[in-house]
């Protein structure tokens, strides 16, 4: 499964750099997340509770901010595991400014496998499509209280 998003926030690069890649806004900001906790530089513990139709369920995982050039680029790469299956993913964040907003886009792949894969790849593509419009709709959110 393939998403792709750009999305426009009236910050500086910098700003919007450091909500990306703070844990405290982070755990605000993805859907579902009940636990995000650094364990080392640029890795985390994760827990999140989804649920996609009638197939819900806790993911256990970890999250890395790989390769990171500040205020630029990064990759987030994910794994977890749970009753309802597994999700894995990567996804290339890249920040550009443009007037006074920073431009974020988004290129991810991921794959589900077990019960979760069970729901069909046309539904777990659009819930993602959600779930990454939620993930940056909030992170405007945590930009404009700062």
């Amino acid at each position: 499964m393939k998403l792709e998003g750009t999305y426009k926030f009236k910050a500086s690069q910098e700003k919007v750099w450091e909500v990306l890649t703070n844990p405290r806004h982070l755990e605000k900001a993805i859907p579902g997340c009940e636990k995000l906790e650094e364990i080392e530089p640029g890795k985390y513990d994760v827990t999140l509770k989804i649920g996609i139709a009638a197939v819900k369920g806790a993911y256990k995982g970890m999250a890395e901010v790989a390769d990171p050039q500040p205020p630029q680029k990064y990759r987030l790469i994910v794994e977890g595991s749970g009753s309802p299956g597994f999700v894995k993913g990567e996804a290339l964040i890249e920040l550009s400014h443009q007037n006074q907003s920073t431009i974020v886009s988004c290129q991810a792949e991921g794959q589900v496998g077990g019960l979760i894969a069970g729901v069909g790849q046309r539904m777990i593509s659009g819930i993602a499509k959600m779930m990454l419009g939620q993930f940056f709709k909030q992170i405007g959110k945590e930009l404009k209280a700062l």
